[in-house]
């Protein structure tokens, strides 16, 4: 009974991500829905600036903290409703605080993490032993594995909290800078266009940012090659 006490808010959090990703409310939020109501879009957030912000880092909260897959239709909806640089700072605080509450869940519901971890915690156990400072950031840095997976790892890792909160704010909020400029910049090409398709993706306000997160998702594969090339050369030396 006490391990499903325990394990009652990940379980909430989980149903909670179903029902919302199941009732089909985040389609409102794809770029064409946006398009078709951007006028009404816009003019709501004109008339309500902080209800429209804090209703959008509030839905950022929950689909963050249940890890449904549909967390960065929000991102991009918000880049196109508030532009790069405001929703950057509204998005960091709803994806820091959904991390949160995702991270206390997993964490209660693990105890002190004597049972089996499941295989993509035990993969990252041996690495975060030996340097948990700059294997958490680097992980909240590197776009590889799905951001509510990492926080469900890092909670079972027992990770400290003030090194889960600095490395999710700040790792997270520099994946933001990149999401919500493509977001920003689908509202300025679709703004030039009527059609909607590829060509939309080849303006330049949509393609720097699509780059830059293509390559932060390709610097593990670097920074592995250049670790090899270096142990290899270390050996030939010795």
């Amino acid at each position: 009974m006490s391990r499903w006490r325990a394990a009652l808010p990940l379980v909430l959090l989980i149903l909670a991500g179903i029902v919302l990703f199941a009732s089909g409310s985040l389609d409102q939020l794809t770029p064409r829905q946006l398009v078709v109501h951007q006028v009404e879009l816009h003019a709501q957030i004109a008339a309500h600036p902080w209800l429209s912000r804090l209703a959008y880092v509030g839905l950022l909260t929950l689909t963050v903290s249940t890890g449904i897959p549909g967390t960065i239709v929000v991102i991009l909806a918000g880049g196109f409703a508030f532009g790069a640089v405001d929703a950057t700072v509204s998005s960091s605080v709803g994806l820091t605080l959904g991390s949160l509450i995702l991270y206390l869940a997993s964490r209660y519901a693990f105890g002190a993490g004597s049972r089996q971890p499941p295989a993509i915690v035990a993969r990252l156990r041996l690495g975060f032993e030996r340097h948990p400072v700059s294997y958490t950031l680097f992980l909240r840095f590197v776009p590889v594995v799905p951001f509510g997976a990492v926080t469900v790892a890092l909670a079972w890792l027992r990770c400290p909290l003030w090194l889960f909160l600095g490395a999710s704010w700040l790792g997270g909020t520099i994946t933001l800078i990149f999401e919500t400029s493509i977001g920003a910049g689908l509202g300025d090409a679709m703004s030039q266009s009527d059609s909607f398709g590829v060509a939309l993706f080849m303006h330049r306000s949509v393609l720097l940012p699509l780059g830059a997160i293509a390559l932060l998702a390709l610097l593990p594969l670097l920074i592995g090659r250049l670790t090899r090339r270096y142990r290899q050369t270390g050996r030939h030396i010795d």
